[in-house]
């Protein structure tokens, strides 16, 4: 089945550059393209993709308040959003989240990691750069109320042997993919695995589960990326 991209960025040549990429594989085509939030979001109604791919910073709306129309529209239920930007700064990434999308990105990435993340992303797994995943894990050690996840180093001696394996390659930041390339077992096997393993520990979703394995000692804190320079110019 091919997985149907909406492209949203203001900057032309990038925009353009994205669409020859996704269009050169088999399973992936652009199937419109924006250039700014209004735009973005008129015609995410009208084509409903399988996957918005949305900068930050463009004109008239921008790609979080966007999302975030999307991701609440109930006829757009089958709708992902994907960032990408330039922009990886703890409050875009924060409030991205808040959005409702279900992956976050620098434009540093590859090629073969944009494309692999629009899959994940369709497929209804979160994938997240790793500083994402970095402002993500501090946000919920650092939480009170509901948003805490609990849970005690004992919990940990709960899960078997494999679906400790399982917590500790997505304390990694590691896709369900690649989990299952790593420990060779299939992606359904990946996924029955993580909801498994958050029912046992009470987590509501994977960024608790990540923070969950950190909090209790299960997995070290990472340190985080080293930030890019930013330039103001685009996003």
């Amino acid at each position: 089945m091919t997985i149907r991209v909406l492209l949203a960025d203001d900057q032309a040549l990038l925009a353009a550059t994205f669409q020859v990429l996704i269009d050169a594989t088999d399973d992936l085509e652009v199937v419109a393209t924006a250039a700014d939030g209004n735009q973005a979001l008129r015609l995410t109604r009208t084509t409903a993709p399988d996957v918005v791919v949305m900068d930050i910073r463009m004109p008239h709306q921008d790609g979080l308040s966007a999302a975030a129309h999307i991701t609440a529209d109930p006829r757009l239920s089958g709708t992902r959003v994907l960032i990408l930007t330039t922009f990886e700064t703890d409050d875009y990434i924060t409030r991205a989240l808040r959005a409702g999308v279900s992956g976050f990105l620098g434009k540093g990435v590859g090629p073969a990691e944009f494309l692999a993340a629009i899959r994940t992303v369709a497929a209804g797994d979160m994938v997240l750069s790793p500083l994402a995943t970095h402002t993500v894990v501090t946000r919920y050690l650092a939480a009170s109320g509901p948003e805490r996840p609990h849970a005690t180093p004992r919990d940990m001696d709960n899960l078997t042997p494999r679906e400790q394996e399982v917590l500790l390659c997505a304390a990694e930041g590691l896709t369900n993919d690649e989990i299952a390339e790593r420990l060779h077992v299939s992606l359904f096997t990946v996924r029955t695995f993580v909801q498994r393993i958050m029912h046992k520990l009470g987590a509501h979703h994977r960024a608790q589960l990540v923070a969950l394995a950190y909090r209790t000692g299960f997995a070290r804190m990472p340190q985080p990326p080293p930030a890019r320079p930013v330039v103001e110019r685009g996003s």
